[in-house]
């Protein structure tokens, strides 16, 4: 307690004296004020946690003592003492911002109480507002940015299962954010005041994978001195999240579908199973159903799992949102970095727009990590970009001209359909154009196709 500073404010020596004595042996770090003004003037110098101030004071009274200490130091706790207590008053008091009250005669082990409950509450407010913060920094942090329809669709389903207690499986490439989509779909539903457990299959060990999991009990193995619970106990009634499902070994694949199923699980050891009630979320960058098909994956998890499926778009199938997500990613690590960088320049954008992204949105998230810190300017430039970032002149979402934006849009268009018909002559039935017609545009788009065999031959 020897932290805890306390300030008394009392004309009376007797009483100003012996609650300095008594609380200081109690731990508190205490200092003593005779008149009202002498109070604020030491509030204004010294911050207290806890003021103990007598109504009746030579100089001021105790309410007007009230609102101006409360205007100096809003956030210490006031404990008012008087002799003359009404229920008016009281009720005066306290809407002043008072914190609690003392009768006289004072008995000093009241007084010592009332002090540690203020300091008991005050310390609960100040974590709430810690976890308010915290929690706000983290939501921050979770956010899922995109408005292409790709992820619209995403986000109307993950919607609808977040309030059904569910298996989902959600799958896509790496870094393309499927844990944030399973912790949403958590904070959604209607137990999100419970534990979210993130477990990556494929980081530990398959031999400690199920003691991981399901726990175990003591003397099973050398070295288990005690009972210990897997995560599926640890998770309660909230979520659980198994990531790179995919790599979970067949003998632990049963105990899950049996998880899943009859909501028990068996601790290494044990003679009886326990009762689980964690909701489960897995997610996968491996085609599952081919898993099933090369028997390295069980055919009836893969259904238990994939009640309500939902895939993650490659960062490339929905560019559209990349610049969204390049200013989210950008102003986060400016303020996390302190530096005053307000966006990227026009050909920067270009370069982060037609980028490949074989890792998707973590990959993005790593390079504009970078560039923040190398940058030294307002704007992110090409130089603070890593040099094999080359930009895809025919894509069409890097041009803001409408003409040249339909014109590389056209020739992409063509150039996939030739790639994929066995003539032109196909291709045009394809295209719904006229042979000529074809042949036209792939002279003005300057289109290379392979020279085909009959019904290539154009009518003129």
């Amino acid at each position: 307690m020897a932290s805890r500073r306390l300030l008394i404010v009392d004309d009376e020596p007797l009483i100003r004296e012996t609650l300095a004595e008594y609380l200081g042996h109690e731990g508190f770090a205490v200092t003593t004020c005779a008149t009202g003004e002498k109070a604020l003037s030491t509030a204004s110098e010294q911050h207290f946690e806890v003021v103990l101030c007598d109504v009746q004071l030579p100089d001021l009274d105790g309410l007007e003592l009230l609102d101006r200490l409360l205007k100096i130091s809003p956030d210490s706790s006031v404990l008012l003492i008087t002799a003359y207590a009404t229920v008016e008053n009281a009720i005066q008091a306290f809407q002043r911002g008072a914190h609690d009250y003392l009768m006289k005669p004072l008995l000093l082990d009241e007084v010592a109480g009332k002090v540690r409950r203020l300091l008991a509450a005050r310390d609960l407010a100040l974590e709430n507002q810690w976890l308010r913060r915290e929690l706000n920094r983290r939501r921050d942090e979770e956010k899922i940015v995109g408005t292409s329809p790709a992820m619209q669709a995403v986000f109307e389903v993950a919607r609808k299962v977040a309030r059904t207690r569910s298996t989902v499986l959600l799958t896509g490439e790496s870094g393309t954010g499927k844990e944030l989509i399973a912790r949403a779909i958590h904070r959604g539903g209607t137990d999100a005041d419970k534990r979210f457990l993130a477990f990556n299959c494929a980081a530990i060990p398959h031999d400690l994978l199920e003691n991981q999991l399901f726990g175990h009990r003591k003397g099973a193995f050398t070295g288990a001195d005690r009972d210990a619970d897997g995560l599926f106990v640890h998770a309660g009634r909230g979520t659980l999240f198994l990531d790179e499902i995919g790599e979970m070994p067949p003998a632990t694949q049963a105990k899950l579908l049996r998880a899943i199923e009859q909501k028990e699980v068996l601790p290494i050891g044990a003679n009886e199973p326990v009762c689980v009630e964690a909701r489960i979320l897995a997610a996968s960058n491996k085609d599952l159903g081919a898993e099933v098909e090369a028997g390295r994956f069980r055919e009836d998890v893969y259904y238990r799992l994939n009640v309500v499926s939902i895939r993650l778009p490659a960062l490339r199938e929905r560019r559209e949102d990349i610049p969204d997500l390049v200013e989210y990613l950008l102003d986060r690590h400016a303020r996390t970095l302190g530096k005053p960088i307000h966006g990227v320049t026009h050909e920067a954008m270009q370069r982060l727009r037609a980028g490949g992204w074989k890792g998707n949105v973590r990959e993005l998230d790593n390079v504009l990590q970078r560039a923040v810190i190398l940058g030294d300017g307002p704007l992110i430039g090409v130089g603070d970009l890593p040099a094999d970032l080359a930009v895809v002149e025919d894509d069409p979402s890097l041009v803001d001209n409408l003409v040249e934006a339909v014109r590389r849009f056209e020739r992409r268009h063509i150039e996939r359909v030739l790639a994929q018909a066995p003539d032109k002559k196909t291709a045009a039935q394809r295209l719904d154009i006229a042979l000529s017609s074809l042949y036209r545009r792939i002279a003005d788009l300057g289109i290379s196709a392979p020279s085909g065999g009959r019904g290539d031959t154009p009518d003129i």
